[in-house]
């Protein structure tokens, strides 16, 4: 039994990782997804300046490069880059909130839905 349960772990395992090579070897349709946001990190921090209370303290980590993605539901797409970071931030009684994790989907150069910000 205990070599079945192992078996099938690592099937898994292995299927994960072929999809996640897939994922990231397939080229963005640039009609679909908008152009690459190379200047991402300005584009974020540029929209973080209207969420936060205090943006002027916050202390950016970025996890990892922009990727294509679909934050929409099954009938309605949102297609963009969507790129991962946590912030640590001064809150309304001006102490440090801590890392959180966020992200935001970037299309055509602008933010057009955040993660984790109240959304």
């Amino acid at each position: 039994m205990k070599v079945l349960a192992l078996f099938v772990c690592a099937s898994l395992v292995g299927v994960s990782a072929a999809l996640h090579v897939k994922a990231e070897a397939e080229t963005a349709d640039v009609a679909r997804y908008g152009p690459y946001p190379t200047n991402y990190k300005e584009i974020v921090t540029k929209w973080l300046e209207t969420q936060l209370v205090d943006a002027g303290s916050a202390r950016i980590e970025w996890n990892g490069d922009p990727k294509p993605g679909d934050l929409g539901t099954k009938d309605e797409h949102l297609y963009g880059y969507v790129v991962y970071f946590k912030v640590n931030a001064r809150n309304r009684f001006g102490t440090y909130t801590g890392m959180q994790n966020h992200g935001a989907l970037i299309r055509n150069g602008e933010v057009i839905k955040g993660l984790g910000l109240g959304y």
